[in-house]
């Protein structure tokens, strides 16, 4: 069976924030990574309550100059341009309401269904959880990836990481399936 991605005006996004909770949580870092290779990452100022999780392990290696959310959003608008392309990431919920958040319902520059690589996956009777780093031994190796050269928690290496998934999920989908 040959199964093809209904578009190819595809960002693939991730994200990294403050607190797991959307009520008292902020985007820290976004990354975007077009089709054609073209990538941004930005880092955003915050001031507010951290998870001690996310103090521990995201703020130590968040090095790059903070801007403001205002000029995040309108990096992220040039970034994108006029066509309003789908979102595709990895598990997904967190980052959406954060990009929601950031950008406000009725007013981002992405089409409004985000695309849940973790569901797809699951759809295809592939356990979700396999795309974890601990789990890469696996995953990873059956398609042919070196998880190695992308540092975990950096949201631009997990956009560009499931963008390289995605492309080789799609190119060996019937060596990967279930039987």
């Amino acid at each position: 069976m040959k199964i093809e991605p209904y578009s190819d005006n595809i960002i693939f996004y991730d994200s990294e924030f403050s607190s797991l909770d959307p009520y008292k949580g902020e985007i820290l870092s976004i990354g975007l990574v077009k089709m054609n290779g073209e990538e941004l990452y930005l880092e955003l100022e915050y001031d507010g309550e951290v998870n001690p999780w996310v103090k521990k392990n995201i703020l130590p290696i968040l090095k790059e100059p903070k801007i403001s959310r205002e000029e995040a959003k309108k990096r992220i608008r040039e970034f994108i341009g006029k066509k309003e392309p789908y979102f595709v990431g990895y598990i997904n919920q967190f980052d959406t309401i954060y990009w929601y958040k950031l950008f406000g319902v009725d007013n981002h520059p992405a089409y409004w269904i985000p695309i849940d690589f973790a569901s797809i996956l699951f759809g295809l009777g592939i356990d979700p959880e396999a795309y974890n780093h601990q789990d890469k031994k696996n995953f990873y190796k059956e398609l042919g990836i070196d998880v190695s050269k992308y540092r975990e928690h950096n949201a631009l290496d997990d956009a560009k990481l499931l963008k390289e998934v995605y492309l080789k999920f799609y190119g060996s989908i019937d060596k990967i399936m279930p039987k």
